[in-house]
């Protein structure tokens, strides 16, 4: 008993001297089988403990197994080290976290981000929230909701993106066999909110649009615009006009002179077409230039949407981001918004 102690003391310190020479996991191997091999130190020992008394074999196999959690730990920690020594000798020194980081380039916001984002910080102004909704929509919400004749162009599908027939899409109801389609303004946010909420409300609802445009300097057939809604009793022409106004002096500077041309829209009743003209706009200085069409939202709509005309009256209008953003940048070109070019998208920083 007493020999066989003194064996497994000894297994220590020998197995410490083994791994401090060790270079390599072929190394540590090597001294991981010198002691737990088949003809290892501690598997001989193990083996012997059957020739001691029976009496003492408990306290030998207790004292057996201390060692073995002992000598295990002691490998355990000298792999830690070899496998850390080997990412270091690869990798090179860990990192340092106390270290302060190194600086990193920041991005760029693209150009229609920065204008949708002051235009909601200008209706911010004036209490207007943001609305949205999803871009697939149906021709229910998208033309029959705004009052848009069956013989409409928009309804071609040489202009709209229409789904396959019998498309079924979840999270969208649609109105017996009526398609699916990609929404072909953000008009259809003004439907959906009305339907979901009771005015009065105030309303913008900036988003991506598609239709079958033939891509060009000023046309593609995804753009953004920016819808504008104002549901209450007794909405005027008058808060139209002022609320385009704001806007636009706000953005423009106050030199913005507005003119206001009667049009029709199937959804707003009496309709307009909006110019502006500004004394300073580059190639466009002193020009009377159309901006958007707007309205006073048509009685049918307000039927379409379960409220009466005869109590509720609105103002609606849309116009387009990437409009603004060329007249604000002087940008020619609306592929350039779209092409990931970091030579265009760093000059707005």
């Amino acid at each position: 008993m007493e020999d066989l102690l003194g064996q497994l003391d000894a297994l220590v310190p020998r197995l410490r001297g083994s791994l401090g020479g060790v270079r390599g996991m072929a190394d540590w191997e090597a001294a991981k089988a010198e002691i737990f091999g088949p003809n290892g130190a501690l598997t001989v020992l193990a083996k012997g403990l059957g020739s001691l008394p029976k009496a003492q074999r408990p306290e030998a196999g207790k004292r057996v197994n201390g060692a073995k959690e002992g000598l295990q730990r002691l490998l355990e920690e000298s792999r830690e080290r070899i496998a850390a020594a080997e990412r270091e000798r690869k990798l090179g020194p860990a990192p340092d976290p106390t270290l302060s980081p190194r600086s990193q380039p920041a991005g760029y916001r693209h150009p229609l981000s920065l204008v949708r984002d002051r235009m909601v910080e200008i209706f911010g102004r004036m209490g207007f929230s943001v609305a949205s909704a999803t871009e697939l929509e149906t021709e229910w919400a998208c033309f029959d909701a705004l009052n848009i004749p069956a013989t409409h162009a928009a309804r071609d599908s040489m202009d709209t993106f229409f789904l396959p027939e019998g498309r079924a899409v979840a999270g969208v109801a649609r109105k017996g066999s009526e398609r699916y389609l990609l929404r072909t303004h953000m008009t259809t946010v003004q439907i959906r909110t009305l339907l979901a909420e009771e005015p009065p409300l105030r309303i913008i609802a900036p988003g991506r649009v598609y239709r079958r445009d033939t891509v060009d300097a000023t046309h593609s057939a995804n753009f953004h615009q920016c819808d504008v809604v104002h549901v209450d009793r007794g909405v005027s022409v008058a808060d139209l006009k002022a609320t385009i106004e704001f806007f636009f002096r706000t953005l423009f500077g106050d030199g913005v002179e507005m003119r206001y041309r009667p049009s029709f829209f199937p959804f707003t009743e009496p309709s307009f077409e909006v110019d502006m003209r500004i004394p300073s706009l580059g190639k466009l200085s002193g020009t009377w230039v159309e901006m958007l069409g707007c309205g006073m939202i048509h009685p049918k709509v307000f039927r379409n949407v379960g409220l009466d005309p005869e109590v509720w009256s609105g103002q609606a209008w849309g116009i387009g981001i990437e409009r603004i953003a060329m007249m604000l940048f002087s940008i020619d070109d609306v592929r350039h918004f779209y092409r990931n070019d970091l030579r265009f998208l760093r000059q707005f920083q």
